[in-house]
């Protein structure tokens, strides 16, 4: 991509993330709703079947949201009251709350302080008898140190649970996401690689843990609907306490859809991330690091504001990237400083140094494949501007 001329202030606002879905989508979605399954059809196993061929993924469990996906995954593994599961000190509550849900506990572990992903010796030194699992965060789209966890899992009977919602897509040392850990999640919301408006999926390579996770998703019971319905027979059982947390087949029908542009809208992200890295390079204004053997999945483009734009200062950039239309965003606050965590574990600041160090100086700025050239010159533009103004404390001279 080469440089786009400097752009007018921005007129229309882009946000951080977008969901892409054109006339195919939409003939795929009124198909099923012509159909005689809304849910619990033959979408849902078309759309497992089809992720796990894109993947790799021997098994592949579709799910209503990346929280579901999580959740049935900690279920899967086995983590009760009293267990104790290794999670990144930065990442969505979500990947903490699927412990909690279970009755276990959620022990956070420093990050690294040029990628975010969660550090392995750290995370290691935060093992005790009670950890029965550990889950990694592939941070804005980059994958974690797969081979790291995976020894520190084994070494440790440990289950090892990676938390790719960021990274559907990525490869780490020649292998996608969805084949490198016990049980792998990933989410299906609109801001994310494809989307069927909310959704999820676990891949895994266990048959039994694929088939608890259907009875999960499924208050517990060992057949649905459909299945009873082939059978022609009513009798079911309920063998474990389970969720609803099926998805519908127009869902499905749009996952299958999308799922045929993952790889165009891949290589898009991958050519707006290069154009911010030359466009940010030899200033204050960082992107963070990029591991060797990766295929990054630039889900978010995280900045590191540095010297002189840091904190206070990062609020007024936000403002004023919002101002002329940028839709910043700051991923994520620390989990330790939310009340929930804080209290309930007598969490304080300092306990996660690289993690309170880092989210000082995060923004994320906007990445999506639907992003035209223009918009990616408008993006770099407002964002020196803003870093600027907050230094100065001057106000766009265009803004009335």
């Amino acid at each position: 991509m080469e440089p786009c001329a400097k752009p007018e202030p921005v007129r229309e606002f882009i946000p951080y993330g977008r969901q892409s879905v054109d006339a195919d989508d939409l003939a795929a979605v009124a198909a099923v709703l012509q159909s005689d399954w809304l849910t619990t059809g033959p979408l849902v196993e078309k759309f497992e079947y089809e992720f796990s061929k894109w993947t790799g993924a021997v098994h592949s469990v579709a799910v209503s949201s990346g929280t579901a996906a999580l959740h049935a995954a900690v279920f899967a593994a086995g983590i009760g009251p009293g267990d104790e599961v290794i999670v990144p000190a930065i990442t969505f509550a979500a990947t903490a709350n699927s412990v909690e849900y279970q009755g276990g506990k959620a022990v956070f572990a420093d990050v690294d302080p040029d990628t975010l992903l969660i550090d392995p010796e750290d995370a290691e030194r935060r093992i005790t008898p009670r950890t029965k699992a550990i889950i990694t965060v592939d941070f804005a789209g980059q994958p974690c140190d797969y081979s790291a966890f995976f020894s520190l899992a084994r070494k440790r009977g440990l289950t090892f649970i990676a938390d790719a919602c960021h990274s559907l897509g990525a490869e780490y040392k020649g292998k996608k996401t969805g084949t490198l850990a016990d049980l792998t999640a990933f989410s299906f919301h609109p801001v994310k690689h494809i989307t069927t408006g909310e959704g999820g999926m676990i891949s895994t390579g266990s048959s039994e843990l694929a088939a608890r996770m259907r009875r999960f998703r499924n208050h517990g019971i060992s057949t649905d609907h459909r299945q009873r319905t082939g059978r022609k027979m009513w009798e079911y059982e309920m063998t474990e306490l389970g969720y609803n947390y099926r998805i519908t087949d127009f869902q499905c029908a749009l996952g299958v859809s999308q799922l045929k542009k993952l790889n165009s809208w891949l290589v898009r992200r991958n050519e707006i991330a290069r154009f911010y890295h030359a466009s940010f390079s030899g200033s204050p204004i960082m992107p963070l690091e990029l591991l060797p053997e990766i295929r990054h999945a630039y889900h978010l483009y995280v900045l590191r504001l540095g010297p002189g734009i840091g904190k206070p200062d990062r609020r007024k950039v936000f403002l004023r990237l919002h101002e002329m239309g940028i839709g910043a965003n700051v991923h994520y606050i620390p989990l330790h400083y939310h009340p929930y965590y804080r209290d309930k574990y007598g969490l304080k600041r300092g306990d996660y140094p690289a993690a309170e160090a880092a989210y000082e100086r995060i923004l994320s700025i906007p990445i999506f494949p639907g992003m035209s050239d223009e918009d990616c010159g408008s993006v770099v533009d407002a964002v020196f501007r803003a870093a600027d103004l907050a230094r100065s404390g001057r106000r766009p001279g265009w803004k009335k």
